[in-house]
């Protein structure tokens, strides 16, 4: 799309929420339930494009997109009416015999920018809250996922109106000429090198922006952690979708007195999970394109592979690769992995490690093993992460009870459920006052018996 025509299409989208339409709730529930009738009508078709996209079973397609959006979509046609109501809060003593209360207030037109590793759902998710909250939404999902962007913007052209929904497909120039626009609001999902983009293109307009980024979620496995259950959770949350999951667990730190077992164990756990050649499991996907699969290939280390580094480019599929004797120096350990490759890092002190991780960024995850709950206690306090999980990994996304978010370099804000709305809502601070009295107390000239009453009534 032209940026001529883009800008014309935000245009309209301003127009039309200036018009009130969006601020009913009543408005807003119907678009959900129109959302999700389309949803549950093309099933089929979304995992057929995941398919074409990642390589992705149906089951998984269901499981962590299709399924993750019909969730968020219950819970919200639940809530909406009540998250949206203005909420009576107290009245200091300086505003009485006023009535003071907060009114949820939708921002008005705003952006989505979506990644190409969960494209459906990284996409529909945060379009679920921002139609709650009542806004007008333009959609860019990404051009990686070429056969997802086509069915979203299917869906979206035969659920609503331009001037309400939105997509624009296409690559580096659109995203520019979006960013140009002046959105109310930018929620971004991606790389922390795009969203140092987007937050600067955000500055020059003062935009409120939220970003959903990455980095590397480090996974700890203490002397005290079931080692069965804890490698068949690691190895099913780090080779979901071939690793390329933004809160997959990077890397697994485990104490060096349970290496040799958990290791073990690892390798029984990609054998039973993916079977003894996963390159042929019909429900193992692929890398997303060319370039994702030279880097990653470029980061294995044959010397330190313990198990797979198998790969096929006619496919783009990499198999489930485990290396171990790994360093903090090794290029695997220098960036975000986004991929198939475990690497396995032995410790003997916690703390150090603890006191490391606190010096480097901070990751979207962090996911600890242990079977000493005070020690969990004191692990999760201290460390520095977005959300995470106790004896489990990836789960904590799943649900709209809580929040979804990063912190420092993996991002800003958070999403799903009660919290993506307020994400994509202004809370305007509102007093009511009487106007069948009027305390004389604020209004020149002071005298000192005014300033005595004041005293006493802000102190």
């Amino acid at each position: 799309m032209e940026a001529e025509a883009i800008a014309t299409l935000v245009n309209e989208q301003r127009q039309f929420f200036l018009t009130g339409a969006t601020l009913p709730v009543e408005f807003r529930l119907e678009a959900l339930r129109t959302l999700q009738a389309w949803i549950r009508g093309h099933e089929q078709d979304i995992s057929a494009a995941l398919k074409a996209d990642l390589g992705k079973g149906a089951y998984e397609s269901y499981m962590c997109e299709v399924g993750l959006v019909l969730s968020e979509l219950s819970f919200m046609l639940r809530h909406t009416a009540g998250y949206a109501r203005p909420r009576r809060v107290r009245s200091s003593i300086t505003q009485l015999p006023g009535r003071s209360y907060v009114q949820p207030s939708p921002y008005g037109t705003v952006l989505v920018m979506s990644p190409w590793n969960y494209p459906f759902m990284l996409t529909v998710d945060p379009l679920i809250d921002a139609l709650a909250a009542g806004n007008t939404a333009v959609l860019k999902p990404s051009d990686y996922s070429p056969a997802t962007s086509a069915v979203i913007a299917q869906m979206v052209a035969e659920c609503f109106p331009s001037q309400y929904v939105a997509v624009v497909t296409g690559g580096r120039a659109e995203n520019t000429a979006l960013l140009d626009q002046p959105f109310d609001m930018v929620f971004f999902t991606g790389s922390q090198q795009v969203g140092k983009v987007v937050l600067r293109h955000c500055a020059e307009r003062l935009t409120p922006a939220t970003l959903e980024l990455g980095g590397k979620s480090p996974c700890i496995v203490d002397e005290t952690a079931s080692i069965p259950l804890a490698a068949r959770r690691i190895v099913f949350g780090k080779f979901l979708n071939c690793g390329q999951t933004c809160v997959a667990p990077d890397y697994i730190l485990v104490h060096e007195s349970v290496k040799g077992p958990f290791l073990k164990a690892v390798i029984a756990e990609v054998k039973r999970q993916f079977g003894a050649d996963p390159l042929e499991n019909p429900n193992y996907g692929r890398i997303v394109n060319q370039h994702h699969f030279q880097r990653l290939l470029g980061l294995i280390d044959p010397a330190k592979v313990v198990m797979g580094g198998q790969s096929n480019l006619a496919t783009l599929q990499i198999a489930p690769t485990v290396m171990e004797g790994v360093s903090f120096d090794d290029a695997v350990m220098g960036e975000e992995i986004f991929g198939p490759i475990m690497p396995i890092i032995a410790y003997s002190d916690l703390d150090e490690e603890l006191q490391r991780l606190a010096l480097g960024p901070s990751p979207l995850a962090f996911y600890l093993f242990t079977s000493d709950g005070e020690k969990a206690k004191r692990v999760m306090a201290r460390a520095r992460f977005g959300g995470g999980c106790i004896n489990d990994v990836v789960v904590h996304l799943a649900t709209s009870h809580m929040g979804f978010g990063g912190i420092g370099a993996s991002g800003m804000g958070a999403y799903h459920g009660k919290v993506g709305f307020d994400t994509f809502s202004h809370r305007k601070s509102i007093v009511n006052q009487a106007t069948w009295v009027d305390v004389p107390l604020r209004y020149q000239p002071y005298g000192k018996l005014n300033e005595r009453l004041m005293r006493l009534v802000l102190r």
